[in-house]
């Protein structure tokens, strides 16, 4: 069993009602790890998701999803705090922004006391997002990847300056959990807020040498580039029409975890595939995250939608 660990909440998705000041908000559930955990449950893994869960409206409703679509709640801890709230404006590209309304809420004040026994049935942990940048949930998710460093573990930065607007705190962060992590996945966008002005192939390989068995670099619609010590792989995501990309790097992230989930020892697995069965694992991950940007919010795909896709191309 995999547990995604971070947080779950409610995206909001707001629209202006007619030309007036008025605005109307459609909400969705969200949040990378929740997002991440639903979409590994919908494409066949055995996973749970370790957060803090209100017992407010929202919070049931985000409880009640999980446990519907198949992920283990056991690791959930339950609160009175209120549900994180996230308001989602989208671009005419289709790309989001987000405003946070997270202090005090239940997913942000998880702490060290809270972290949860891991039995020998979990194989992986997956880390990322606000949860590693916001105290005190920050220092209790370093806490247990640090504890738990003995198992496979799967980083994705999924930088939110809008929650923390420090990039001191993400890149400290950022260095100290991807060196105890087997794989690291990160997006352009994310790797350019953290390092401007560098070239982010470099910044990748410096990455790839410091620990992950594979390190990979997400670039919207362009190609996908990973790197396994000397070794580079290409391999470039489907052409869509795109509605949004909200989930997309969360889709690609439970694919590609999905597949590693399926190997006994995912860590040596990773170092001694060949680069055809990395590429077949990438061109599956883009295919999920294409499939997620042909929706409108976080709707990841399930198993069947991948194997469509596959034999449509």
């Amino acid at each position: 069993m995999f547990v995604v660990c971070g947080e779950a909440l409610y995206d909001l998705f707001g629209a202006r009602n007619g030309t007036g000041a008025d605005v109307r908000f459609d909400g969705c559930m969200g949040g990378s790890p929740f997002n991440v955990a639903r979409g590994m449950a919908r494409l066949g893994a055995n996973v749970a998701l370790f957060t803090g869960v209100s017992t407010d409206m929202l919070g049931e409703n985000l409880l009640g999803t999980l446990r519907d679509e198949g992920v283990d709640t056991r690791y959930l801890l339950r609160t009175g705090r209120r549900t994180t709230l996230s308001v989602v404006a989208v671009d005419a590209a289709g790309s989001p922004s987000y405003t946070f309304y997270g202090v005090g809420s239940s997913d942000c004040t998880i702490h060290v006391a809270d972290l949860p026994l891991l039995d020998d049935k979990i194989n992986g942990l997956h880390f990322g997002s606000y949860s590693i940048a916001v105290e005190p949930v920050a220092t209790a998710m370093a806490a247990l990847a640090e504890r738990e460093r003995h198992r496979f573990i799967s980083l994705d930065p999924n930088v939110r300056p809008t929650v923390e607007p420090d990039m001191n705190i993400w890149r400290t962060r950022i260095d100290a959990m991807r060196r105890l992590a087997s794989v690291v996945k990160v997006s352009e966008e994310d790797l350019s807020a953290l390092y401007p002005g560098e070239n982010l192939e470099d910044r990748l390989r410096q990455w790839a040498s410091d620990g992950p068995a594979l390190t990979i670099l997400t670039r919207g619609g362009a190609e996908v580039l990973a790197m396994r010590g000397s070794d580079t792989i290409r391999v470039s995501p489907p052409t869509i029409t795109v509605v949004d990309t909200v989930g997309a790097g969360d889709a690609f992230q439970a694919s590609l975890l999905t597949s590693i989930s399926k190997q006994s020892e995912p860590r040596q697995w990773l170092e001694s595939a060949s680069s055809d069965a990395l590429s077949d694992l990438l061109n599956q991950a883009a295919r999920a995250a294409s499939t997620a940007c042909q929706r409108r919010g976080a709707d990841l795909p399930y198993a069947h939608d991948l194997q469509a896709t596959a034999m449509a191309q």
